[in-house]
């Protein structure tokens, strides 16, 4: 057992020091504005937590909306509404008592009942808050969904224009506007939405701001001495990877302030998406959609400072303590399973990587859980997979020391398991429903992949103490089973097509395809215990 005490020493040191790393702040540019200057706009939903405008009951008290705008008073002149439904209408009465203009939404539809109702509140709200009401929005990415055809929209927004005083746009993203750009006689401005991660090409955070910039010259090309706004503009700070384009709390603040500086130089009008984080939008566009807040739907309170470093892993002190005493854990596993048994030094590098890889990974994966877990089924795979990720390498652990081999899963399941080891046992179970939950998340990957999360932290914690232990215990020398061969293969042509459609630039999907890899080596290296 000499080995143990070094193993977890060096195991303690690098998961530190990987969580540091993690952890460390990531440096913003110069503050894009200065001391006391506020956003032009930001956009304001004010749905909280298990709120939402798909339950047609919901209605929102003015007090909460009044103390969202008391904290938005702080750090924008304006807010924009998308429509007058569930309370809404109430924004800008209270809007104004709180110094704050408001960009009133209508929301337009192929419902001509509800978008009557929406064009006459949106009118008596700019009529009576003439000084509050800086623009009427007259629909948004209506063309985009094709709920209406650009003749009847631009029917609905001369109506507005002929019955309100302020001025009067239409807000799409810009290569509709493009598309449609005979609507630019009908308004008084260009409301643009340039939204670089939800290109067709996406666009990392880096380039953003730069591609924002391009943009606005094809934009103002295309509509010479017209005002053009940018009606949305930001970046989500958690979910899945697009390509090269990463949400993150350190992007999200970088391409934020990146576009604002952009905006002060070519002197464009900007409204930030969004204020609040919308859970809401999850059912929508996964993980990603309740994350576009400058402020934590919870906590209400702002992500980052401008100007000020950013963290990706604001808790990682905690993480990182958690994973050393969790690796600690795992070498008490191979003390006990080893009943003071001298080890060699190979199988004490297995149980070193398993006890690495949990350390490192198993506070990365229970962050994560309640940010990509909606619903009912997606609680339940994120738990399991946090549940795997703890038994792997514990059970692992405990059948390399004892040098215990995996017997075929087809074993466990036809009630041979009972002539087996009981720890051999778990590792198959473990082995069995890695694998099932693998096929559910490929599955996804393949078929609906556009707002599906990449669960690389969980399934890395479970996959390398199972690959360990194929390759640091002699196997058995029988055959091959079908289910494992089968298995194999299927996660092999899954890997081969996740990865082009991903494309290389995106890590996440390069990290979950090589976990799904180690654990198709794992399943082929399965033997049945006799001919």
């Amino acid at each position: 057992m000499r080995w143990s005490l070094p193993g977890f020493i060096l195991t303690a040191v690098l998961i530190a020091a990987c969580w540091a790393w993690l952890g460390a702040p990531v440096a913003m540019p110069q503050a894009p504005l200065a001391k006391g200057e506020k956003l032009w706009c930001m956009s304001y939903a004010p749905f909280r937590g298990s709120q939402t405008p798909l339950d047609p009951t919901t209605r929102i008290s003015a007090a909460q909306i009044d103390d969202d705008l008391a904290r938005l008073a702080k750090v924008t002149d304006c807010v924009r509404v998308y429509s007058t439904d569930y309370g809404i209408s109430q924004v800008v009465g209270i809007a104004a008592k709180h110094g704050l203009k408001v960009l009133q939404g209508l929301w337009l539809s192929n419902n001509p009942v509800k978008n009557r109702s929406e064009i006459d509140t949106a009118v008596a709200l700019a009529n009576r808050y003439p000084d509050t009401v800086r623009a009427v929005v007259v629909g948004n990415e209506v063309l985009l969904r094709g709920e209406m055809t650009p003749g009847d929209l631009a029917a609905a927004i001369r109506e507005v224009k002929s019955r309100v005083k302020v001025p009067v746009t239409y807000a799409d993203v810009w290569e509709y506007w493009l598309r449609n750009a005979s609507l630019a006689a009908d308004v008084d401005f260009v409301t643009v939405h340039i939204l670089p991660y939800w290109e067709d090409l996406p666009v990392p955070a880096d380039r953003a701001a730069d591609h924002v910039e391009n943009i606005l010259q094809r934009v103002q090309q295309a509509f010479p001495g017209k005002r053009i706004v940018i009606g949305e503009v930001g970046w989500p700070s958690a979910g899945r990877m697009r390509e090269g384009a990463l949400p993150s709390p350190a992007n999200q603040a970088r391409v934020i302030q990146d576009v604002l500086a952009l905006a002060k130089r070519e002197h464009i009008d900007v409204n930030v998406i969004e204020s609040f984080d919308a859970p809401w939008k999850r059912v929508f566009e996964g993980t990603v959609g309740g994350h576009w807040g400058l402020f934590d739907d919870a906590t209400r309170s702002l992500k980052f400072d401008w100007g000020e470093a950013v963290s990706n892993h604001p808790a990682w002190r905690w993480q990182a303590a958690g994973g050393i005493a969790f690796s600690a854990l795992v070498f008490a596993a191979a003390l006990f399973a080893g009943r003071g048994e001298r080890l060699s030094w190979p199988a004490w590098l297995a149980v070193t990587a398993n006890a690495l890889a949990g350390g490192i990974l198993i506070g990365w994966a229970i962050e994560n859980v309640p940010l990509e877990s909606l619903g009912a089924g997606m609680w339940s795979r994120s738990l399991a997979l946090v549940g795997l990720a703890f038994a792997s390498p514990l059970i692992a652990t405990a059948a390399i020391v004892r040098q215990i081999p995996m017997p075929r899963m087809s074993a466990v399941l036809n009630g041979e398991w009972r002539k087996t080891d009981t720890v051999a046992i778990a590792a198959a179970v473990v082995l069995i429903a890695t694998f099932v939950v693998a096929i559910q998340v490929a599955l996804g990957l393949v078929f609906d992949p556009r707002y599906k999360d990449f669960p690389f932290a969980p399934f890395t914690a479970v996959v390398v103490p199972l690959l360990t232990h194929s390759l640091a215990v002699k196997r058995f020398a029988g055959a091959r089973g079908m289910a494992e061969i089968a298995g194999a293969v299927l996660l092999a042509i899954f890997v081969v097509y996740i990865l082009p459609n991903e494309t290389f630039a995106n890590w996440q999907s390069l990290w979950l395809c090589a976990a799904f890899a180690g654990l198709a080596l794992t399943m082929l290296r399965v033997r049945a215990a006799q001919d």
